[in-house]
């Protein structure tokens, strides 16, 4: 099946029996019919076991099995290890997929083959309620991020790629490592392996997930994911990947988010330039660092910025001032957070 090929979807399920139905409604209603669900459950303490073997009964797409492991990356790789087919997607057990979803990935991916992943667009839902702020952001980002392919770009931000959102081949999700490291958040973590692997990701200006919010998601509830920043991981790929030791390394910010990430940088042994605009810090050392006016700093030539600022609208004018002086964003400055 050339034009058909198979997709794999991989679903770790804990303890979502009020949701479970629904999201595998939308997997069954999928228009592009060639598809596999590997459905892993996680020691759930509630029906999701039941309601998984009564799916799997009702259709052999739907494959069902128990992990001897706990938690989400073990689940996951039980799933994987399962998988038989060529392209490669995962989904979250809560959240639901338009019908056209698996289509619009297959017919993308088509286009270009291996070497590349599909990723699409995202959007929140809540059963009752609203969706909270800090997701609408996200998401409003996230989409901007696959509607014009800046993955790459931004990906020192925040997570450029929801875990459920994304379609790969076999061979490449393999190269790139698969679900085999064992560090969360596993989804900011696979981006930057195809990142590291050099893969060509296309986005699409689709709503291609609906992703639920709710008040017990682990990513609110798990000590993993509690600072969200998650600057470790983030310098960690940094310093692998874009660090040139040969170019001025400046910091970008004194606040809470640019002291931390000092400590890090001052972890790693690198010398760097501190440096901001407010008046009341310039010229301090703060951890045996000078604070300096970031005019003062950045006509040097050659510099690779770090830029820490929990501000919106401090990140924006920080954009525009490195724009004015024809700093490129993917060889010259990224933002942390």
């Amino acid at each position: 099946m050339k034009e058909q090929p198979l997709v794999s979807i991989i679903m770790a399920v804990k303890d979502t029996e009020p949701y479970l139905r629904t999201c595998l409604d939308s997997v069954l209603a999928q228009t592009y019919e060639n598809w596999e669900l590997i459905a892993v459950n996680d020691h759930s303490s509630d029906d999701s076991p039941n309601i998984l073997k009564e799916y799997a009964e009702k259709d052999s797409r739907v494959r069902f099995y128990n992990s001897d492991q706990r938690k989400l990356i073990p689940t996951l790789r039980e799933g994987y290890r399962r998988a038989k087919g060529t392209l490669i997607n995962r989904m979250d057990s809560d959240d639901k997929m338009p019908d056209y979803k698996l289509q619009v990935l297959v017919d993308e991916w088509l286009k270009y083959g291996k070497g590349t992943v599909i990723a699409g667009g995202t959007e929140h839902f809540v059963d009752e309620g609203e969706v909270g702020d800090g997701f609408i952001k996200y998401e409003n980002w996230l989409n901007e991020v696959a509607k014009k392919s800046l993955h790459y770009q931004e990906i020192y931000r925040e997570c450029v790629i929801p875990s459920h959102c994304w379609l790969i081949h076999k061979d490449d999700f393999d190269a790139a490592g698969a679900f085999n490291s064992d560090v969360y958040p596993e989804d900011y973590d696979l981006c930057f392996r195809f990142y590291k692997l050099g893969l060509n990701i296309v986005g699409i200006d689709e709503i291609l997930h609906y992703w639920r919010d709710r008040s017990d998601r682990i990513s609110r509830t798990w000590e993993e994911y509690e600072d969200n920043r998650y600057f470790d991981l983030k310098l960690r790929f940094f310093y692998e990947l874009d660090r040139d030791s040969n170019r001025p390394l400046v910091l970008w910010g004194a606040g809470r988010n640019g002291k931390d990430m000092a400590k890090l940088l001052q972890s790693y042994g690198d010398e760097f330039h501190w440096v901001c605009d407010n008046e009341s810090k310039i010229g301090r050392d703060i951890y045996d660092v000078r604070i300096e006016h970031y005019e003062d700093v950045l006509i040097k030539e050659n510099t690779q910025i770090i830029i820490a600022v929990a501000s919106p609208s401090g990140k924006k004018e920080i954009e525009e001032q490195l724009k004015r002086w024809n700093k490129k964003p993917i060889d010259d400055f990224w933002f942390f957070s």
